[in-house]
């Protein structure tokens, strides 16, 4: 997959304050299946299963939305957190390159640990061997309740962890976990062999707010390859699973905006409290493009009445960037040609 942001050494966008890029400070031979690019199964991206919080998140978790239902139950250590979820994505992603290679795939897997905090952009201190261990028990712990199906099949209501088990496999002499034997759950090991799952940027790991993190996963989610991706600031905080009042929530976005961290996605505020998401491919900068007249618009909402009209647009632009963004005598004859195709 290529642009803005899958490629290894992208450089922040304008205004965004990333992590460092660890990675790049690993010094060590990179297998095949280390350097693997990030993928993610699409029912926790789609849906909120894990907590925002940085501290100890003892809350139970209920979220209900056209027909999807989940409970989530935290153990004494809290609910898994987002930053947790980084096990999970590095766990999917080598069983999709091990399957995509053709290669027999169990949901007993054995990591080393380190490659794992290189990958996901983790620090290697000790401190980051403890932080690893915690979060193996947290996602251990922490119960899901879902209707939700992952791969083909009948909806039934499942419940089980995250991961099944997590066990030490081997030690340094002080204690430093160095290799690392994890069971993933059946609905998760479902969605890889179903191939449910998306591929992330790898700058993902490089945001620093969970809420910048669980943003671009709704983004990669409903915008993907589509130009843009509209929803409402209320829609948008359930969906994110955000505990914070509407609008805290809402302020929280403004600041977003304003920052513009994520990678391959840009957002912006519309008037009836929505928000815009729209693939940074695909946004023309002033007198790069083409840019129609405002009669030009009225003229195209007349040829098609009670379609979206900067919906088509962005269609079109889309078409005009994949075809190698041809120079235009008359974008605005261009544009309203097309639709008259359309009709």
């Amino acid at each position: 997959m290529t642009g803005p942001g899958y490629g290894a050494g992208a450089l922040p966008v304008q205004g965004a304050t990333w992590l460092p890029d660890r990675r790049a400070e690993a010094g060590f031979f990179i297998c095949d299946l280390f350097d693997v690019l990030p993928k993610d199964d699409m029912a926790s991206m789609e849906h909120p299963i894990f907590s925002l919080s940085t501290r100890p998140d003892r809350r139970i978790l209920s979220y209900e939305r056209n027909g999807a239902e989940i409970t989530v139950v935290p153990s004494v250590r809290g609910l898994a957190t987002l930053f947790d979820k980084d096990i999970l994505i590095y766990c999917i992603s080598q069983l999709m390159a091990a399957l995509n290679a053709g290669r027999e795939i169990s949901r007993h897997l054995r990591l080393t640990a380190h490659d794992l905090l290189v990958a996901t952009n983790r620090e290697t201190s000790g401190d980051g061997y403890a932080r690893l261990r915690e979060a193996f028990e947290r996602l251990a712990g922490t119960r899901i309740t879902t209707n939700i199906a992952t791969g083909e099949g009948p909806e039934v209501t499942t419940g089980f962890g995250l991961i099944e088990t997590w066990q030490i496999v081997r030690a340094t002499k002080g204690g430093r976990m160095v290799q690392v034997a994890v069971t993933l759950s059946e609905w998760l090991f479902r969605a890889v062999l179903s191939k449910s799952v998306l591929t992330l940027s790898r700058d993902y790991f490089r945001l620093r707010k969970p809420l910048e993190r669980r943003i671009y996963e709704l983004s990669r989610k409903h915008c993907g390859r589509q130009p843009e991706w509209r929803v409402s600031m209320a829609v948008l905080a359930q969906k994110s699973g955000s505990a914070s009042p509407l609008r805290v929530f809402r302020k929280m976005m403004r600041d977003m905006i304003a920052s513009d961290p994520l990678p391959d996605y840009s957002l912006a505020e519309e008037p009836g409290d929505i928000l815009r998401v729209t693939r940074r491919d695909l946004v023309v900068l002033p007198g790069t493009g083409p840019v129609l007249k405002e009669a030009t618009i009225s003229a195209a909402r007349a040829l098609m009445p009670g379609w979206d009209i900067y919906a088509l647009e962005a269609e079109w632009r889309e078409m005009w960037a994949r075809s190698g963004r041809p120079r235009l005598r008359s974008a605005d004859a261009a544009f309203l040609g097309w639709l008259k195709k359309r009709i």
